[in-house]
């Protein structure tokens, strides 16, 4: 590790794990900063996740899906011992940055990212597009098949253009109404 990344005080770090891998990594960092009594070097660890709301067999699920699969965040002083320690960690791939050398992340892009997670209304998640083919499974339009030209995830409402009496005619659902084809 490069000696100039010394002394720069405590910082946040972008360290990259095995996807899938960010609560295990999280766990084993912080079983590994107790046993090597490293809580004056390392601070934090963080996860970013944000809620968000799946449609699965019709159904309403809300989820926590993280937002950048395959990295943690740390708040730590990096000196040799802690480089070492967080670097060594099962499933950590490396730090992000220049060669060995960890490049810190801003204190304004953490605050946002911390104020994303802290959102409380959950987004609606779908696999849909727009120019998806659908089929409408619910509500007046039953068993009609058309086309997405609108997708609306704050509102969980989608505008689908669906042929009916000789026209393409637009017609606004719920995401609970709809499966793609």
């Amino acid at each position: 590790m490069a000696k100039q990344t010394l002394n720069q005080g405590r910082r946040w770090y972008v360290i990259h794990t095995y996807s899938g891998y960010e609560e295990n990594v999280s766990n084993n960092l912080k079983q590994r900063i107790e046993s090597m009594d490293m809580e004056d070097k390392i601070f934090n660890i963080l996860i970013p996740t944000e809620k968000k709301i799946k449609i699965k067999n019709g159904k309403r699920k809300v989820i926590e899906e993280k937002i950048f699969p395959g990295y943690v965040l740390v708040e730590m002083i990096v000196t040799d011992d802690s480089w070492y320690v967080v670097r060594n960690t099962p499933n950590v791939t490396g730090f992000i940055g220049v060669g060995t050398t960890p490049t810190p992340i801003s204190e304004k892009e953490v605050k946002e990212l911390q104020k994303r997670m802290g959102v409380e209304e959950p987004k609606f998640k779908i696999d849909v597009s727009e120019g998806s083919p659908v089929r409408i499974v619910d509500g007046p339009f039953k068993n009609l098949e058309g086309k997405v030209v609108n997708v609306d995830e704050e509102k969980g409402k989608i505008k689908v253009l669906v042929s009916m009496f000789g026209r393409e005619t637009p017609v606004e659902l719920d995401f609970l109404q709809i499966k793609k084809i």
